[in-house]
């Protein structure tokens, strides 16, 4: 047992952090690219973005199925049929330009890169030692960050060929995939036992009453991250900044993300997950409050996106962090989709709700929505107290 845990802190650990990078790579360079090469044949913005969904789509989907395979199977072969589905997926965009075909190779994509994120992160939060597990599930979350941020740098590959930047990120995924061939397969704990099938049934339910809170977290970061990028460039322009001055304050949020992701993760291992959100929802409530007193000063809306970006960025991979303290590892898989499966829901809400905001009642307002959601949630973490375990889940 000890050699596993030793092994799980070294090569293990880093394939699976390695395995992120990639895949958030790989989907930081097929949004831009297939967008860029669908706007270069004409094709609408309209029906671009409707083409774009289907990523979206697919990590969606794929929620609603994924747990029973990693239960049955493990993490090491639901990683490798993500892997192989999207390299399989990439390379055809090469060789169609059929809209409705490469729709269905986006949701393919999707549905890979959901696979191989639900069973690298179950994997590196149902593994990791508590005192190190805001650390741990803070580099997973700063991986894939790194990863989307370098991937559109491969456009510029373009240069050598059209597929050769979609070539160059496969090769990288052959990598990792052989690395993770070099794994020994483990599943989720309690996968198979008796106490699993006790909770078959009403492990939502379960999850939902141990561990409401800190699922919350998944929510609203997909609602802020979401509604920034499809509201924000609205909300700037209808104020008079440029639309050079608006690609340049968003990746701030991002940005500060990077930043502070770890260090929160690493303090929260010492004071407590709870307090550290709390906190951090306070501060990203304080910096969208200000944003519209910031009128069009660029300098004072960057400072504030870092600032907002750094508190609220770690917010799902700390919300994952506090469920695995608080929930028994055979329900903590359910605890993963329901997370993700808030994380996609906000991200539909969030840009609709903001238009909305933004076209019917004004421009501050969506920032004051922002803002206020946050405050609501710190206030929520003074009520929140974990429920006692049911018999058939104590340990």
């Amino acid at each position: 047992m000890n050699s596993a845990k030793q092994d799980f802190g070294t090569f293990v650990f880093i394939t699976l952090i390695l395995v992120v990078i990639v895949a958030g790579a790989s989907q930081g360079l097929l949004l831009p690219l297939l967008s860029i090469w669908l706007e270069q044949r004409g094709v609408s913005p309209q029906m671009n973005a409707l083409n774009s969904a289907a990523l979206y789509l697919g990590v969606f989907g794929t929620m609603f199925f994924i747990e029973r395979p990693v239960r049955r199977y493990g993490f090491q072969p639901v990683i490798l049929v993500g892997i192989v589905l999207v390299i399989a997926a990439t390379l055809s965009f090469s060789f169609t330009h059929t809209l409705w075909i490469w729709f269905l190779l986006r949701l393919l994509v999707g549905i890979g890169d959901s696979a191989l994120h639900y069973a690298t992160q179950l994997w590196i939060v149902s593994n990791s030692p508590p005192e190190r597990r805001g650390r741990n599930i803070s580099l997973y979350g700063m991986a894939y960050g790194v990863g989307f941020s370098i991937g559109p740098l491969a456009i510029g590959l373009q240069h050598y060929g059209a597929a050769v930047p979609l070539v160059s990120m496969n090769v990288l995924f052959l990598i990792v995939l052989f690395m993770v061939l070099r794994l020994r397969n483990e599943s989720p704990p309690g996968a198979n036992d008796a106490k699993s099938s006790l909770v078959r049934e009403n492990r939502f339910l379960q999850v939902y009453r141990l561990a409401w809170f800190p699922l919350i977290p998944a929510f609203l970061y997909g609602y802020m991250e979401a509604s920034m990028n499809g509201n924000f460039p609205v909300y700037g322009l209808r104020l008079g900044l440029t639309s050079g001055e608006i690609s340049y304050l968003l990746p701030l949020i991002g940005a500060g993300s990077l930043i502070l992701q770890l260090p929160l993760g690493i303090w929260s291992d010492k004071v407590g997950r709870k307090p550290i959100l709390m906190l951090s929802g306070v501060v990203g409530a304080a910096a969208f409050l200000a944003v519209p007193l910031a009128g069009i000063n660029t300098w004072m809306i960057g400072a504030l996106f870092l600032l907002a970006g750094g508190a609220i960025g770690s917010f799902y991979s700390l919300g994952l962090a506090y469920a695995a303290d608080l929930l028994p590892k055979t329900i903590l898989p359910t605890a993963n989709v329901i997370a993700s499966v808030h994380f996609s829901v906000a991200s539909l809400i969030g840009p609709n709700a903001g238009g909305w905001l933004l076209q019917h009642v004004s421009l501050a307002s969506f920032f004051t929505i922002m803002g206020s959601v946050y405050i609501v949630f710190a206030a929520a973490g003074f009520r929140y107290r974990p429920a006692p375990l049911s018999k058939e889940l104590r340990g």
